[in-house]
């Protein structure tokens, strides 16, 4: 399984890479079925152990994906960030409209956990996401013990070691500087949110590269 990727766009460090998927950690997982794929979105946890990498997560037991996991030789996990329609209005010299992005691709074998992986999984779960919001936070711990079981027996925790990553930052590093500013200028006069975050993104590459 593989990921076109022309060379001007492919990203090879491993810890950017890691950040991104950190930051962007609603991902979507794919296993196939007598040949056909089946595919969920969940919220995603990463951690590193020795120096390997295993994404984790958890289906609702109803949800059949996890059943395809003993039998799936490679599981794919895709993970997106900003994109957006570039003009080619917004080029110097004639040419074609194109969409920029950042998408990555991981794959590896993936297990079931233990309840008290899971439970520790959940708890990290809950810290990340809920260290920003305004209220106070209901946090594992402040749980009832007969809601955790509850709940716990109603999902099925994962564990996936990542053995492959594939990734790809399409921010028109193929443009000449000119029409690289340009496209930063244009897609912070958009409405639209994606755009936006598209433009600082590629801000935020120049400013790497000086």
């Amino acid at each position: 399984m593989m990921m076109y990727i022309p060379k001007y766009f492919k990203v090879t460090n491993a810890e950017e890479i890691w950040n991104f998927v950190q930051e962007n950690s609603f991902g979507t997982v794919v296993t196939t079925e007598q040949g056909k794929p089946i595919a969920t979105h969940l919220p995603l946890g990463f951690n590193k152990k020795d120096d390997h990498y295993y994404i984790t997560g958890h289906f609702a037991y109803g949800n059949p994906q996890w059943r395809t996991f003993e039998a799936c030789e490679d599981v794919l996990v895709m993970f997106q960030g900003p994109h957006a329609y570039i003009s080619s209005s917004w080029y110097s010299r004639e040419n074609v409209p194109t969409w920029n992005y950042q998408a990555v691709h991981m794959y590896g074998k993936a297990s079931m956990l233990e309840k008290d992986e899971l439970a520790e999984e959940l708890t990290i779960m809950l810290e990340k996401n809920t260290k920003n919001i305004v209220t106070i936070p209901v946090l594992w711990d402040k749980l009832s013990p007969k809601l955790l079981e509850s709940e716990l027996k109603g999902i099925v925790g994962f564990k996936i070691k990542v053995e492959d990553i594939q990734a790809a930052y399409k921010l028109s590093q193929n443009r000449n500087e000119t029409d690289y500013m340009n496209v930063i200028e244009q897609l912070q006069n958009e409405e639209n949110p994606n755009a936006k975050q598209m433009a600082e993104l590629m801000e935020d590459k120049l400013k790497k590269q000086i």
